[in-house]
């Protein structure tokens, strides 16, 4: 059973994600000739498309499941969080299978780890909601795993599109080059004449 106390979230859950999915279409739209390209990369974006729409379906239908009055949300949050570790499985297999497990996608690599922990725990969650349907405790942990999905599929869907990354990995990478290539004198002096 869903507490009363946060019922008013999975209804807002159930529209944001449908909002979402409908605009995670849209932009599949438009990057429609990179995903459909036989090349290397257009694997990563169809991966980081099919990423996005599940972690936004996982989200949409505990949701939904959470508003159906007097139901257990249990059976479904097992049910969607084994269908994403099917999907995590057939992403690896996929990379696997084109030979393209290599460390340029270790990024992609640690969202599909992020996206299988969640359905890790939603599953153990589900289950523990199944074995004891009064237990707060775990409904609230799949709401806030319902919050992960939406977080990961909207970094996905970033992705996605080729929005800008500003890494602060990459940042402090990119400052401390900038600072070895400047001249010993500092940035903008001139030497002194011969």
């Amino acid at each position: 059973m869903v507490p009363a106390d946060i019922h008013d979230l999975f209804v807002a859950a159930a529209s944001v994600a449908g909002a979402l999915i409908g605009l995670l279409f849209v932009a599949i739209s438009v990057v429609a000739e990179r995903l459909a390209r036989e090349k290397e990369a257009a694997q990563v974006h169809r991966i980081r498309a099919s990423a996005a729409l599940t972690a936004f379906t996982n989200a949409l239908a505990v949701s939904l499941f959470a508003l159906v009055p007097g139901h257990n949300i249990g059976p479904a949050a097992v049910a969607v969080g084994a269908a994403g570790l099917a999907f995590i499985v057939a992403v690896l297999l996929s990379l696997i299978r084109l030979h393209q497990v290599r460390w340029s996608i270790v990024r992609d690599a640690l969202f599909l780890v992020g996206l299988a922990v969640t359905f890790v725990i939603q599953l153990i969650q589900g289950a523990e909601v199944i074995a004891h349907p009064h237990n707060p405790g775990a409904v609230n942990t799949i709401a806030i795993l319902v919050i992960v999905c939406f977080l990961i599929g909207i970094f996905r869907s970033w992705d996605l599109i080729g929005g800008p990354s500003f890494g602060i990995t990459h940042e402090v990478a990119a400052l401390v080059r900038g600072h070895e290539s400047e001249p010993a004198d500092g940035p903008g002096r001139a030497s002194p004449p011969p």
